[in-house]
């Protein structure tokens, strides 16, 4: 009988992460379930949260075996997010997620990363965990456009410029949440459009894709964003996509991607 495998390493994922990411449950409904005792690994009852599971691992709920199908070709759409949708398959507050407007096709897609409530813009989805995780852990570039409330200073520019530590990153954060310091690697590059004492438009490119991050790193110097929106993933841009619409990857795209994926990066 197989071992339930609790130590981590790279090979491991979360099991609530796991079953969200290879069927229809939300990582909530998942929790819910691992809760309920509903949840086997390999044909033992588990309800601890923080267990880990490998590709060798045998997950069912119930009797309904969770696998990834490895050899199925994947496939990845863009999604112009508007502002006033969450990027999760469900809110227990009943507020409006992007699967409310994505086709239900599309209702297994994984999002790859996050943009806030407040934010719009480009959000990648695949029906692949592989390639999501990838996608999630990589140093592509990440270009945004925002708008902020006050001068863009020569104290904000150095900080893009060289990265920061802040002890304190709560400012811009969500409310509730639990993270109160953050380290800001050094912006790819940034392009300050305007520049003035009521608000300033500025563009900025990121290599990593932190909680709320430009929200912290701006909120720190006292600017509050007030509108912010990504474009651009890796060299796959919205284009003229318009805004709650989807598309499929061009062919020019996919062979991008597939050379991403195929490097040792």
């Amino acid at each position: 009988m197989k071992k339930i495998i609790t130590e981590e390493s790279d090979n491991l994922t979360r099991l609530n992460k796991f079953i969200s990411h290879n069927s229809n449950y939300s990582r909530r409904e998942a929790d819910k379930l691992i809760e309920d005792g509903r949840v086997t690994i390999n044909n033992k009852p588990v309800t601890d949260m923080s267990i880990k599971v490998s590709e060798k691992d045998t997950v069912r709920i119930g009797k309904k075996l969770i696998k990834e199908d490895k050899n199925k070709m994947y496939t990845v759409i863009i999604y112009n997010k508007p502002k006033g949708e969450l990027v999760t398959k469900k809110d227990p507050e009943g507020r409006r997620v992007i699967f409310d407007s994505l086709d239900k096709k599309f209702k297994h897609f994984i999002p790859v990363g996050r943009l806030d409530y407040a934010s719009e813009g480009l959000v990648l989805l695949t029906d692949s965990v592989d390639v999501a995780n990838k996608l999630m852990h990589s140093n592509l570039e990440r270009i945004y456009k925002l708008k902020v409330n006050g001068f863009i200073t020569p104290n904000v520019e150095e900080a893009m410029l060289h990265g920061l530590t802040l002890e304190d990153a709560r400012a811009g954060g969500h409310e509730k949440s639990k993270i109160t310091s953050m380290t800001f690697e050094p912006f790819i590059a940034y392009q300050i459009i305007s520049n003035d004492r009521k608000y300033s438009k500025i563009k900025v490119g990121l290599s990593e894709g932190k909680n709320r991050e430009l929200r912290r790193f701006f909120g720190h110097f006292g600017l509050d964003i007030l509108d912010l929106k990504r474009f651009e993933f890796g060299g796959i841009s919205l284009n003229n996509l318009p805004t709650g619409k989807s598309r499929y990857l061009t062919k020019d795209e996919y062979k991008d991607l597939r050379l991403f994926l195929n490097s040792d990066e």
